[in-house]
């Protein structure tokens, strides 16, 4: 099971959830109101992964120092199974009575479907268990829905979650000193880090100064021929 977003990857914001908080009806987008956002896909009912990835998200959400409207944590069900009251509880069972509690949500199956393949995220059902196989992954959508990031919860650097949702905010969110940092860092995919771009630009001009002087010793040879030649 990944996650294999094609590009311009975007989650659906029409897309019909159930708070697990009041049981209430309401829209993805809607609980995103324009701001950038984690989104976790879990089992509710699995304590094996889910519950560390939800535990060690809220961590590192914490520990980024973002005010608390932009660093929301949104959970989406798997099971349509799960109705609010097992989310909630589940929730409850995790997280305690922390601060900056999850948005838990549950929907249908037709709409996880829908949610699932927009963000190109596989899993598999397994019937003999009745659990899931799914990506342990960390989706940061931007205030329209839009995938930018994909972390690992398990392993969340609180500066690369930091980055992730400030580069998702579109200059919206974190300082402008924040902003400047992103100019002088770029996500390396391989790595699941922001590394400074300092590397590849001077790798970048090293490489085109070897092929300008290449170029000019060839221009010269065929000068000097030319000359011998008249």
């Amino acid at each position: 099971m990944a996650v294999a977003p094609e590009p311009g990857a975007r989650a659906p914001l029409d897309l019909p959830v159930t708070r697990a908080e009041d049981g209430t009806s309401t829209s993805l987008g809607a609980l995103l109101g324009g701001h950038p956002a984690l989104l976790l896909p879990v089992d509710y009912t699995c304590a094996n992964v889910c519950d560390p990835m939800i535990s060690l998200s809220g961590d590192a959400l914490a520990a980024t120092g973002l005010q608390t409207r932009d660093r929301r944590l949104i959970l989406i069900g798997l099971d349509p199974k799960d109705d609010a009251a097992i989310a909630r509880d589940r929730l409850t069972a995790i997280w305690g009575d922390r601060p900056g509690r999850p948005e838990a949500l549950v929907t249908d199956a037709p709409s996880i479907a829908r949610l699932t393949t927009a963000l190109g995220y596989r899993y598999a059902y397994d019937r003999d268990t009745d659990s899931f196989a799914h990506p342990a992954v960390a989706l940061v959508l931007t205030g329209d829905g839009r995938l930018a990031r994909v972390l690992s919860p398990l392993a969340m650097d609180r500066k690369v979650l930091r980055l992730a949702l400030i580069e998702a905010g579109e200059g919206q969110v974190g300082s402008l000193s924040d902003r400047l940092t992103l100019l002088c860092y770029g996500y390396d995919a391989t790595k699941g880090a922001y590394t400074p771009l300092i590397g590849r630009i001077l790798t970048g001009l090293a490489a085109a100064t070897v092929i300008g002087i290449a170029a000019l010793i060839l221009v010269l040879i065929r000068l000097r021929r030319r000359q011998e030649a008249g």
